[in-house]
Order: C-alpha cells, then sequence, then structure tokens
C-alpha cells in the first residue's frame, strides 16, 4: 500500500468517511422511544448507500419493552401466549422507510363492536407471524423487512414476563396495566420470572455499541423494566459505549411525582444494580403557561433538573431546548438525535486525541 493510501486511511485504518459511522443502541419503550427513533432514523444511511462524508449511523438497534398487559397487547397475549406486540410495532413504524401506506396500514386500529374492536392491524401481523413461525424474534424481524426499517428491533425478553411493583403504601400490584392505574406511587419493581433472559443479539449489539441509551419513556414500565431482564444492565456496563440517559419532560403520577431528574439517575441505578451512566440529556426549556395548567390538573409538572446532584451521581448533565408542544410536551426527536450525535463525535474526537499524544509519547 503507497504512503499516500496508507494516509489517507488515518490511525483507524479505514477510509475517512467509514471512520465516521456510529453503532446505536436505544433501549425504552412507549410513544418516548419511539419518538427518539425517529430522530436518530435520519443519520442512518439506506442500504446499499455509500458512506457520506459526515458521520452517521452505520447500525441502530432498538431494545423495548414488552410487558404491556392492557389493551389490544394485552388481549393477545392472553388469547395467543404472544409477546405483547403494542410497543414493537410503534417502533417499527418509527423506523420504517416512510410513513406511506403501510406504515398507517400497521397503525390502523378496527373500531365498532366486533371481535376485532380495538385491535391495531400491526398488532395482529405481528401475532400472525409469531403464530406462524413459532418465534416473536423472527416475527419483528419478519415485520421489519415489510417495512423496510432502517434499523433492528429486539424484544428486550423472550420470556413471557410480567411486572410487580411495591408500591408506597406496601401494596404490591401485579401487571403493567394495573400498575399504571394505581393510585400509589411505585416504590420498587421486579419481573416474574426473575431471570427473564434476553435475545443473544441484543447482548452483542450492546457489547459493540458506540452510543447506548435509555429513556425517555415512563421511568418503570418502559425504562427499568428493561433493565431488569438478565445480563442487560451487566452487559451496558461492561460495554465501552457513551452511556446516555435521556430524561423525561414531565413527572407522571404514579411513576415519578415528586421525583428531580437526579432522583431518575438514582432510582434506575438501584434497580440496574449499578452506576452506568456518563451523561444525560434534560430539557431546559419553559413549557406554554397553557401546557403548565393542563399538566397541573393531573398532578404533572416538568421534571426539575438538579444539576449539583446530577454530578454528585457521577453523571455528566447536558441541558439543552429539547422540548416541542403538539397539544402535550414531546420531546423534539430532531434536537435530541443531533445533540446525540455531536456528543458521540466530540468523544471520538477525544478519543483520537488521546490516542495521538499517546503515540507522540511513546
Amino acid at each position: 500500500m503507497g504512503r499516500n493510501a496508507k494516509n489517507a486511511r488515518g490511525r483507524t485504518g479505514m477510509p475517512p468517511a467509514a471512520a465516521h459511522g456510529f453503532k446505536v443502541v436505544a433501549i425504552g419503550g412507549g410513544t418516548g422511544l419511539s419518538t427518539l427513533l425517529k430522530g436518530l432514523k435520519r443519520f442512518v444511511i439506506p442500504p446499499g448507500a455509500a458512506p457520506p462524508p459526515h458521520p452517521f449511523i452505520s447500525q441502530l438497534s432498538a431494545v423495548v419493552t414488552v410487558s404491556d398487559d392492557g389493551g389490544s397487547s394485552g388481549k393477545l397475549r392472553k388469547e395467543f401466549n404472544v409477546l405483547a406486540p403494542g410497543d414493537i410495532r410503534n417502533c417499527i413504524v418509527a423506523l420504517s422507510e416512510d410513513e406511506a401506506l403501510l406504515s398507517r396500514l400497521f397503525q390502523f386500529r378496527f373500531g365498532g363492536r366486533s371481535a376485532l374492536a380495538g385491535h391495531s392491524f400491526g398488532n395482529l401481523f405481528l401475532t400472525a407471524l409469531n403464530e406462524m413461525t413459532g418465534d416473536f424474534g423472527t416475527a419483528v424481524k419478519l415485520s421489519s423487512a415489510v417495512l423496510k426499517t432502517r434499523g433492528t428491533i429486539f424484544p428486550a425478553t423472550t420470556a413471557n414476563a410480567q411486572l410487580e411493583a411495591r408500591m408506597e403504601d406496601g401494596a404490591r400490584v401485579r401487571g403493567e396495566s394495573r400498575i399504571s392505574a394505581s393510585a400509589q406511587r411505585v416504590v420498587e419493581l421486579r419481573m416474574i420470572p426473575k431471570h427473564a433472559p434476553p435475545l443473544p443479539q441484543t447482548l452483542q449489539a450492546i457489547a459493540h455499541a458506540d452510543l447506548i441509551t435509555v429513556g425517555p419513556g415512563s421511568l418503570f414500565t418502559s425504562l427499568i423494566c428493561n433493565l431488569l431482564v438478565r445480563g442487560i444492565p451487566e452487559a451496558i456496563s461492561a460495554s465501552h459505549a457513551l452511556k446516555v440517559f435521556v430524561c423525561n419532560l414531565m413527572t407522571e403520577a404514579n411513576e415519578s411525582l415528586s421525583l428531580s431528574a437526579a432522583d431518575h439517575i438514582r432510582t434506575v441505578y438501584q434497580h440496574a444494580g449499578r452506576a452506568i451512566f456518563d451523561c444525560a440529556l434534560f430539557n431546559g426549556q419553559r413549557l406554554s403557561k397553557r401546557l403548565t395548567a393542563k399538566y397541573a390538573l393531573e398532578g404533572a409538572c416538568q421534571i426539575a433538573v438538579d444539576v449539583h446532584k446530577i454530578r454528585a451521581l457521577g453523571v455528566t448533565p447536558v441541558v439543552g431546548d429539547f422540548l416541542a408542544e403538539d397539544g402535550v410536551a414531546r420531546h423534539a426527536a430532531d434536537r435530541v438525535a443531533a445533540e446525540l450525535m455531536r456528543l458521540l463525535i466530540e468523544r471520538r474526537a477525544h478519543a483520537g486525541a488521546a490516542g495521538a499524544t499517546h503515540a507522540a509519547e511513546r
């Protein structure tokens, strides 16, 4: 290999464009994860496309909770002994090549009073594929292929697991839907069975990731539940990835009422059994008076960002304007994704500078 070719490839041994590719794993559930995936998707290069000169995501994986037991997902779990398909369906649509007919079809929900009432087409599609293949992971993979997703989706566990919460009054409540409907605040969460296994591919994706995100999503029933799956918190801790907590915008009545941003991280650590985050993204933009009043009627408010306590946990706080208002408070997916990419680029630059300094000192 000539000197010019070698210099063009740099210290990584890869062409400059290829060196910008990042592997990203996003962990969560509910609307929070699907919103984040929509933002990250625009950094993923389509299959067969040449690597661009700017940083991009070469591999995007989503690890999704499957513990929902309410609504359409709950009915299908009981009738077909299938893992909860609802959050998986939302992530498939979020990562789809476009949101045209097929994506809208997956989200279509039957009305009326028939046996199909309340079911979404995507949930039924996933259930049918699960019945055909005998494997939910395969059903997810085939559904993703139909919608041409720009990413890979893994259920957090292959076990038909349930959640059980210990509430503030000491009562134990089993089932995600009953936990969410409880008037008491969740204090502790556990998964039944206790040692629910993950997919091996999930642990491999975490091990090789450049970035791992947890959140946004309901603290216990969308985020912590994934960290109760055997091996997932250990894999996150052992990974060399940049590990980022994406904090929720608002408190929730029975999951995070009165909890500050630092309290959220501390609660995650208690359930994961270890510290797992390098930094955390928090919204610093004030909510409009109209939405503030609307959420106040539900007993919810913006999460207080206690920067000093966050730093005391060994986590670097990143505060920015990540708020989008559309009748409700949502994360601005594009701005969150852009900030995550900025953090990745910054980290890679620091690693490169440290490597060059080390090489010069040898």
